[in-house]
C-alpha cells in the first residue's frame, strides 16, 4: 500500500514538471527518473534521494521535486519574482543568446523615448524589405499607416517592415537608431547585450536571461508598451487591402493568463523564445524562455512554469 501511495505521490509530481505519467513504469523505475532529475538539479555527496525517502517518502519527494524547479525544454530561462527581486528559478540564464524579434521591445523603448509623434504617417518603403532572412510581410510597398500604427504592428503581431520604417524615420537614420538601441541597453545595465539592427533578424542581436529582465522591467515602464505587447487584434489598410492582425503570443490569444507585457521570438539561430510579465498563481513574476525547439514546446514551458509555481511551497 506504501508503494502504491508513493507511486502516485511520484506521478503527480512527475506530471506536475513535465513528465507525463503514462510514461511511469514500475515504481521502482520511477524514483530512478525522479533521482536522476534531482541528481542534476541538486548534486551532492550522499544520494540525493534516498535520505529523504527513508523518513517520509510521499512529502520528502514532493519537497524536493518543487525545490528542483521545472522541467523545461528552453536551453535557458529564468523566473523572477518581481516584487523582490529573487530569482525563483534559472536555467543557464548568463549564456548569451540570438534573441530575435524580442529585440522590438528595445526598438519600441528607442521610438518612445525619442518623442516622436505617434501620429505622424510613414509609407513603407522597399528599404523595409527583409534581404537577409527572405522573410514575407503583409504590409505591401507603398503602405501608409501613423507610427502609432507601425508600433503597435511591430510589438503586437512582431511585423517587421513595422519595425524598420520605425527605425529608418528616426532622427539620424537607422545608424542612429541603432546606436541609441545600445545605448540604452548599457544604460540598462545589460552588458552581455549587443544590438544590430532594429528588428531581431539579424542572429548578432545577442542577450542573456538575466539581461532580459532588466529589458522587461523597463519596458513596462512605458503604459503604450503594455498596452500594445498584450493587444490582441488590429485592422489596417495596406495597399493590398485590409489586413487583420493578432497577437503573435498564444498566452495572449488564449486569454487564460494576467499578462502585463509579453513579446515573443524566432529565426533559427535563436528557437523560439518569449519573455513575458505577469500574475502567475497569484505572484508578479517576470519570465524568460530562450531556445525551445518549437512554438509548442515554448508554450508548453511557460504552462509548466505555472504548474511547477502552483505546487511550490510559498
Amino acid at each position: 500500500m506504501l508503494m502504491k501511495r508513493n507511486q502516485k505521490t511520484i506521478a503527480a509530481i512527475l506530471l506536475g514538471i513535465g513528465l507525463t505519467a503514462a510514461s511511469l513504469p514500475a515504481a521502482a523505475n520511477d524514483l530512478d527518473v525522479l533521482g536522476q532529475f534531482l541528481e542534476q538539479n541538486f548534486p551532492t555527496e550522499h544520494d540525493p534521494i534516498g535520505n529523504f525517502i527513508a523518513e517520509n517518502p510521499a512529502q520528502q519527494i514532493e519537497m524536493q521535486a518543487a525545490m528542483a524547479g521545472p522541467l523545461l525544454s528552453s536551453q535557458s530561462a529564468l523566473i523572477m519574482n518581481n516584487k523582490t527581486g529573487e530569482i525563483l528559478y534559472q536555467k543557464n540564464m548568463n549564456r548569451v543568446m540570438p534573441i530575435a524579434s524580442i529585440s522590438k521591445l528595445m526598438s519600441a523603448m528607442v521610438v518612445l523615448d525619442g518623442g516622436q509623434n505617434l501620429n505622424e504617417e510613414i509609407t513603407i518603403t522597399s528599404d523595409e524589405i527583409d534581404r537577409r532572412k527572405g522573410t514575407g510581410s503583409r504590409l505591401a510597398i507603398g503602405t501608409t499607416l501613423t507610427r502609432g500604427q507601425l508600433l503597435h504592428l511591430s510589438l503586437m503581431s512582431s511585423e517587421n517592415r513595422a519595425t524598420h520604417a520605425l527605425g529608418r524615420t528616426y532622427p539620424g537614420g537607422m545608424s542612429a537608431f541603432v546606436a541609441d538601441m545600445n545605448k540604452k541597453a548599457q544604460s540598462l545595465g545589460m552588458t552581455n547585450s549587443r544590438f544590430y539592427e532594429p528588428t531581431g533578424l539579424d542572429y548578432r542581436n545577442v542577450s542573456t536571461a538575466s539581461d532580459l529582465s532588466k529589458l522587461v522591467s523597463a519596458a513596462s515602464g512605458y503604459s503604450k508598451i503594455r498596452q500594445l505587447s498584450t493587444s490582441n487584434y488590429s485592422s489596417v489598410y495596406t495597399a493590398s487591402g485590409k489586413q487583420n492582425y493578432k497577437n503573435s503570443n498564444a498566452l495572449v490569444r488564449e486569454g487564460s493568463w494576467n499578462i502585463e507585457l509579453q513579446k515573443t521570438g524566432y529565426i533559427r539561430e535563436s528557437g523560439r523564445s518569449m519573455v513575458v510579465k505577469a500574475n502567475v498563481q497569484k505572484q508578479p513574476v517576470t519570465i524568460i524562455l530562450l531556445n525551445s525547439p518549437s512554438s509548442a514546446t515554448r508554450v508548453n514551458d511557460a504552462r509548466r512554469i505555472e504548474s511547477w509555481m502552483n505546487q511550490r511551497p510559498s
